[in-house]
């Protein structure tokens, strides 16, 4: 008997008849005589909306109460899961993720997982009946409250309880067919990869790629547990994201695994910096107190006449206006001049194993955004991923190019059955 986690996202659960073809896949898997744990994300938009609800009442909710509310969308889905499932004439129990055993800390928003100690879920595995979870929800024993793990927290609920289990498999449904070689809401050519390995799933899902979200990624690698990733619309293979270290991976790995876009960074410039050692520590520090997640760092050559430079960097818009009024009040201390804030930008990521051992990568994909006259900013590197910085309204042509450059056109249309990918 195999032991599956299976995650449906929002899409997958986006209203009833979603959920009751979401319940018969399940049962259909219990009674191939699998033990098997759901983790469900809220229905749709639900997350969204009671987030925009939040923000009705007060500028600016609490942690705290935010959390309370927002855990309230997996509440609904997995109670009615559980009661499609019953329908079905299969035993089903629902637990939240305070139930299941999902231990946090106690930063609301965004809490890590610190232990999982799944009792409730594996005794109703012992008694025959399928374990429904509530989805990006945990408990802190300190303070006794309920916390969320962030955006993607669903994905890594599964992981964790896929970890804490050791199951077989994690499977993470969606509305697409499995991880492609691009967003193939972006280039419906995008071809359906087969497997990957986690730490180009990694770079993937850092770059921009939606279908993972890197935390979930990150704890499957650490933990050994293989992710299959697939729609829940059909029942065709998706893709599975395998640890090099079993053994598994590829013995000629593909130059190219796929180009992943973001749109969600901003840029700050701090212009005219004095160029003398201990102004960088000055300006990061500056930046983490703010609670900055700095992506890509560039500093300018330094101005013979005046002894100064540039130091750029990207930030998620979301952290931006903190970033920027933090600088501001340590100006004095710093020296700099002025600051630039630039929220229109894209963020294009090519990565493959493949490009440890294989010259011109670099090269070629400049050559082909400067054919499509398409801009270069900033450039950051690592064994495995090139990404570069340009106008957010040439992200997606950009995409498209290198797609093609690299040789990753599929012939036949992707499919996408609806929602975000999630």
């Amino acid at each position: 008997m195999s032991l599956i986690v299976q995650k449906y996202g929002g899409s997958s659960v986006a209203d009833a008849e979603s959920i009751k073809r979401v319940a018969k896949r399940i049962v259909e898997t219990r009674k191939a005589g699998n033990e098997v744990v759901v983790v469900v994300s809220a229905m749709g938009d639900t997350t969204d909306e009671l987030m925009d609800l939040a923000n009705e009442v007060v500028p600016m909710p609490s942690g705290r109460e935010l959390d309370m509310l927002l855990t309230a969308g997996e509440r609904i889905s997995m109670a009615l899961l559980a009661m499609a499932i019953k329908g079905l004439g299969v035993e089903a129990r629902s637990y939240t993720g305070s139930q299941a055993g999902m231990l946090t800390d106690a930063q609301h928003g965004s809490a890590r997982i610190v232990d999982v100690t799944p009792g409730r879920v594996r005794a109703a595995l012992d008694s025959g009946a399928v374990a429904i979870v509530a989805g990006f929800q945990g408990f802190n024993r300190g303070t006794g409250d309920i916390t969320t793990l962030g955006r993607g927290g669903s994905d890594t609920t599964a992981v964790a309880l896929a970890a804490a289990l050791d199951a077989d498999v994690c499977e993470i449904y969606t509305d697409v067919d499995g991880v492609f070689t691009t967003d193939p809401r972006m280039v419906p050519a995008a071809r359906k990869i087969d497997t990957i390995t986690s730490e180009e799933m990694l770079e993937l899902a850092a770059a921009g790629a939606k279908v993972l979200y890197i935390r979930a990624v990150e704890y499957a690698r650490r933990h050994g547990v293989t992710l299959h990733v697939r729609s829940s619309f059909n029942n065709n293979e998706g893709t599975l994201v395998i640890n090099p270290a079993d053994g598994e991976s590829n013995v000629e790995e593909p130059l190219i695994a796929g180009v992943a876009a973001d749109l969600s960074q901003a840029k700050i410039t701090v212009v005219g910096v004095p160029d003398i050692p201990g102004k960088a520590a000055q300006i990061f520090t500056t930046v983490a107190r703010a609670g900055a997640n700095i992506d890509m760092i560039v500093q300018n050559v330094s101005a013979a006449a005046t002894g100064r430079t540039d130091i750029s960097f990207t930030l998620p818009k979301t952290d931006g206006p903190g970033t920027i009024a933090a600088l501001e009040a340590a100006r004095a201390d710093i020296a700099f001049e002025t600051l630039q804030y630039d929220d229109q930008i894209g963020k294009l990521s090519l990565v493959g194993a493949g490009m440890r051992t294989n010259a011109g990568v670099s090269a070629q994909l400049f050559t082909a955004l400067f054919e499509a006259g398409i801009n270069i900013e900033m450039i950051s590197t690592s064994e495995i991923r090139i990404s570069v910085v340009t106008r957010a309204d040439t992200i997606a042509a950009a995409v498209r190019v290198v797609h093609t450059a690299f040789g990753l056109d599929s012939e036949e249309k992707a499919v996408v059955h609806g929602g975000t990918g999630r």
